[in-house]
């Protein structure tokens, strides 16, 4: 079994001394930089008055000196990225340590209207998702968000092989994180695709070569000016010429350039991340086909993003005012960089959608595949069309400190209704929240908490937290009943885990006692499957009139005037409460 925590350790104290190497090595480059300015200065003084000489010095120098920058921007990159990598491995140790409430909460994705995002704290602080989130991008933290609300009971076998292949693949997974990391955008990838899809050319076919042949030109034209064959004049002429040409399209030149500011660095990181996946070599089915989406194409889908960035960082250098002018008037470049990037949007417009999910893919995933490789004493669920919805031992919720948390073993067949009584804080929430869990962890591809699972997939439907709304003007047992509403007309169209918790909660108890037991029997009678916990022991006598529903509870001791729980499923009725005892013991009455 791998030890993610002295994976973490090891390669954060590697990529720290590599980055410190770096450091060190740029240090050196700069003084080499200065030196050979300083040298090739003082050789330019001494060989002043021999202009041959003077010349081949200062040429000789700055040949050098582009190089020694060259290789000073390489080296600052490599920096940059080992310093990236030692981040991601020290934020793994902080969050094994239990230092994650600082992250994404992802409060932009909680729907109080889902299935279950809101009862299951599947966002906010604490959540599931604030622990499993390791996306880099926007639109990977969206298909991650998806994923964990999508109740997707099909193909999980598929998934759940992707995610182990992926758990085994933590250096690429961190390569794929840094690399991301390193470039920052501002426009979303659905804003792009939506500016290239509804794109409208404006330079017309002879644009293709009129470029190339006006520079040719040029070029001619300052031939027989050095030969002394025309006058030197008809150079500035023939710049006017070619500024009027530009001139004609500058307007929608410019506009195309604000657009080509906006965009430039989302292509080159998606680039980057493409010949990553384009690169690497997987084998289970779902990794292969996406994978395969970014190869349909004769190019390899990196190379076609590579050609667009190059041609969008070509056409932003326009903002050298000097290089605009003399650009523009001698080789035509704004046209020609324009055509260029008009010439890929009609080509690759209606892929980028495609590559661009590929890419928001494997940043999803790779949060599930880190997510696994962190966990390697969870199983994954074994998958079954049986009577049995879960089995499963020693289940357990995954967010609670292992040295503390208490498992329990969980049967619940197909059809059958559980009702949970038990004392105040004696863990009835968070067994629900745990049951809960496992079927959406499941759902996903997920390894789950427990020592071991038999599964039969299911979607999952709660009602565990309820709100009143002053802006919808309705009350908190309205809106429990619109919710009980929303679950009886959803499950009347296919099947449901159900779990609640203590329902009707906004009535009185004798309203709440005889409604919670119709609610309980008329799921029964649509033959649900699920959990309700309740303080109403009225309600577990349904288990005498009705063979699908059982009893359990979870107990509560008072031992030397001292609360104590043992957070242990087990089959039966609750007989202690402990809500009164709490009351004296905190001297509320």
């Amino acid at each position: 079994m791998n030890n993610p925590l002295e994976y973490y350790k090891e390669h954060r104290e590697t990529y720290q001394l590599k980055a410190k190497a770096c450091y060190e090595r740029m240090t050196t480059l700069s003084l080499l930089r200065l030196l050979v300015f300083v040298l090739t200065g003082f050789g330019v003084y001494l060989a002043f008055h021999t202009w041959q000489l003077a010349v081949a010095i200062a040429i000789a120098g700055i040949i050098i000196f582009v190089k020694l920058l060259s290789r000073y921007t390489d080296v600052k990159h490599k920096k940059a990225f080992n310093e990236a990598l030692a981040n991601i491995n020290q934020e793994e140790l902080k969050i094994a340590s239990g230092d994650f409430h600082n992250r994404d909460k992802g409060l932009q994705f909680q729907d109080p209207n889902h299935y279950y995002s809101l009862d299951i704290d599947l966002f906010g602080r604490g959540s599931f998702f604030q622990f499993l989130n390791r996306t880099t991008i926007n639109e990977g933290t969206k298909t991650l968000a998806s994923l964990l609300k999508a109740n997707n009971i099909e193909d999980i076998p598929v998934r759940q092989e992707a995610i182990k292949e992926l758990a085994t693949k933590p250096e690429w997974r961190q390569h794929y994180s840094a690399t991301s990391s390193l470039v920052k955008v501002e426009t979303p990838a659905k804003e792009i695709v939506g500016w290239l899809k509804n794109y409208q050319t404006f330079l017309p076919n002879m644009m293709r070569w009129l470029p190339l042949g006006f520079t040719v030109a040029t070029v001619v034209l300052l031939g027989l000016i050095l030969v002394n064959l025309i006058d030197v004049s008809l150079i500035g002429y023939w710049l006017l010429v070619g500024l009027a040409i530009t001139g004609r399209y500058i307007k929608k030149i410019n506009v195309l350039s604000l657009h080509v500011d906006k965009v430039k660095d989302t292509f080159r990181q998606y680039a980057q991340l493409l010949k990553l996946i384009e690169q690497e070599s997987f084998t289970s089915e779902l990794l292969n086909k996406k994978q395969a989406q970014i190869k349909s194409e004769k190019k390899e889908a990196s190379t076609i993003f590579k050609e667009l960035s190059r041609a969008l960082d070509a056409l932003d250098n326009r903002n050298n005012i000097i290089g605009a002018i003399f650009g523009n008037g001698y080789f035509l470049t704004d046209i020609k960089n324009s055509y260029r990037i008009e010439q890929w949007i009609q080509q690759y417009a209606n892929k980028v959608e495609d590559w661009f999910e590929v890419v928001s893919f494997f940043d999803a995933y790779n949060a599930l595949g880190n997510y696994a490789y962190n966990h390697p004493e969870f199983v994954y669920p074994e998958i079954l069309e049986d009577d049995v919805v879960i089995k499963a031992k020693d289940l357990g919720h995954p967010l609670l400190d292992k040295t503390k948390r208490i498992d329990s073993d969980l049967t619940i067949n197909n059809e059958q209704f559980f009702i949970v009584t038990g004392a105040n804080m004696a863990g009835k929430s968070t067994f629900l929240r745990t049951v809960s869990l496992h079927i959406v962890m499941a759902n996903i591809g997920l390894p789950i908490c427990a020592g071991s699972s038999r599964y039969t997939p299911v979607k999952l439907i709660t009602s565990m937290r309820t709100t009143d709304s002053l802006t919808d003007d309705s009350s908190y047992f309205f809106s429990e009943l619109t919710r009980l509403k929303f679950i009886v007309d959803t499950i009347a169209n296919e099947p449901y885990f159900i779990v609640l918790d203590e329902i009707l909660k906004g009535t009185n108890s004798t309203d709440k006692a005889i409604g919670s037991k119709k609610f309980v029997e008329k799921l029964v009678a649509s033959n649900a499957t699920g959990i309700i916990a309740t303080h109403d022991l009225s309600l577990c006598e349904i288990e005498a009139q009705l063979d699908d529903v059982k009893n359990y509870f979870f107990d509560a001791q008072i031992i030397e005037d001292e609360l104590h729980f043992d957070y242990k499923l087990k089959q039966g009725v609750c007989q202690n409460m402990n809500a009164s005892f709490l009351l004296k013991k905190m001297d509320i009455v």
